[in-house]
């Protein structure tokens, strides 16, 4: 079996955002779609490591900003590469507003905004798909919607390639983080975006 098959789905991009007792946070995700038009509602997974995970299943509510190819790397490192269980990721950050349910939409680098409520939840294991009604949406602006592949292509900075000399690396393919060793710990999680072994790709140089 090709595991890297998976890498073929396409997939769009994502600043899920929700607000428990004054705390606002938000994090990037991949999966958000319409599931039914009538009545309107959408489904969104998200991991449960993320803090915004537990505000979004305690509040009940969330915004997803559609992320555009005009979108720059730092939305993503400051949405996806930090924890909002120790910053406050809205604090000194302007480009955004508070749509009619009270919580913040990103307006930079996005092209869309939806607010949802939850209607049903189910527990996926390492993630919780949550299907919601549509309660507003705006369009933002007309640049088209980045892809994942977009992403990789275009946004995220090429990771710099490690010095010559006969050592094994681990490169992340997500952010680009490199780990020096033969073997990589199947436990091991990328200190900057945080994500999985899983996510790594052997290097020799």
């Amino acid at each position: 079996m090709n595991q890297k098959a998976v890498y073929n789905l396409t997939y769009g991009l994502f600043v899920l955002t929700s607000s428990v007792d004054g705390r606002d946070s938000g994090c990037i995700i991949n999966t958000a779609g319409q599931v039914t038009s009538e009545p309107n509602r959408i489904s969104i997974a998200v991991n449960k490591g993320n803090f915004t995970h537990d505000l979004v299943k305690k509040s009940g509510r969330f915004n997803i900003s559609i992320l555009s190819e005009a979108a720059s790397f730092d939305t993503f490192r400051h949405f996806g590469f930090q924890s909002g269980r120790e910053v406050d990721k809205f604090a000194g950050y302007e480009e955004c507003r508070r749509s009619e349910n009270g919580l913040y939409y990103v307006t930079a680098g996005t092209n869309a905004y939806i607010s949802a409520s939850i209607e049903q939840s189910l527990d996926l294991g390492s993630h919780t798909l949550f299907i919601a009604g549509v309660e507003d949406m705006e369009v933002l602006s007309d640049v088209p919607s980045a892809s994942y592949a977009y992403y990789q292509s275009s946004i995220k900075p090429k990771p710099e390639q490690p010095a010559a000399g006969g050592k094994t690396v681990w490169r992340c393919t997500v952010c680009g983080y490199v780990y020096e060793g033969e073997e990589l710990p199947a436990d091991f999680i990328c200190p900057l975006c945080k994500h999985p072994a899983s996510d790594f790709e052997k290097v020799a140089v």
